[in-house]
């Protein structure tokens, strides 16, 4: 399962980059928001810097909401740096701009997926990702790792190469249960990824021996 980190701090990818399991990068204009980051310039630019940390892909959103207006944002934003990935919403024109996008040779996010059927549909159009939300599905009290199965069976019963995007997560134990139902990749802020470092037996291991190895010396 590849690894991506939901955020545009730079400090947060960077030191997911540094642990050696970043596979990418996933990002919106509501974390854009939160780190300062307004304006055209200042968000290309900004995913400009994502992109020259990174190795892998880099997921960045439309704000716009219809056919045309899509179609030339994201020409924008894949010309910025190969390693961009378009991020669509799950609309009506959001699937006709995926479709179109994917005869271009445009790789694409489509982002707000809360049912088997759209992700079906993302698939069909051409998606390169598609980003169900999990953490959003258990805040109304409902099953958001049902989802990430439903999904995966629907897509591994047409041979559908559409991936997985299991987003939205809450905590270290949705990364692994997406892993055991076979999401190809999940997006999670940093304090997920390193609590999954993070068990007392290892402390507690850990602290024996370098007590022990004091003996030694």
């Amino acid at each position: 399962m590849k690894f991506f980190i939901d955020t545009a701090n730079l400090d947060h990818i960077k030191t997911a980059q540094d642990l050696g399991i970043l596979d990418g990068v996933t990002t919106n204009p509501s974390l854009m928001a939160k780190e300062g980051i307004t304006g055209n310039d200042a968000v290309k630019a900004h995913y400009k810097a994502i992109c020259d940390i990174v190795d892998g892909d880099v997921s960045a959103e439309v704000i716009s909401t219809t056919y045309d207006e899509m179609i030339a944002e994201a020409h924008v934003l894949a010309a910025l740096d190969p390693k961009i990935v378009v991020k669509v919403p799950i609309t009506v024109d959001g699937l006709k701009v995926i479709k179109t996008l994917a005869s271009e040779g445009i790789r694409t996010n489509c982002t707000l997926i809360f049912s088997p059927g759209q992700a079906l549909l993302a698939a069909k159009a051409g998606a390169t990702y598609v980003s169900p939300f999990l953490g959003r599905l258990d805040d109304i009290c409902q099953d958001g790792l049902n989802l990430i199965e439903e999904i995966r069976e629907i897509f591994d019963n047409y041979d559908f190469t559409t991936e997985i995007l299991a987003a939205s997560i809450r905590s270290p134990l949705h990364i692994t249960y997406c892993a055991k139902l076979g999401a190809d990749v999940v997006t999670s802020p940093l304090d997920s990824i390193l609590r999954l470092l993070k068990h007392p037996l290892t402390d507690n291991g850990l602290a024996q021996f370098i007590k022990d190895s004091s003996n030694l010396k």
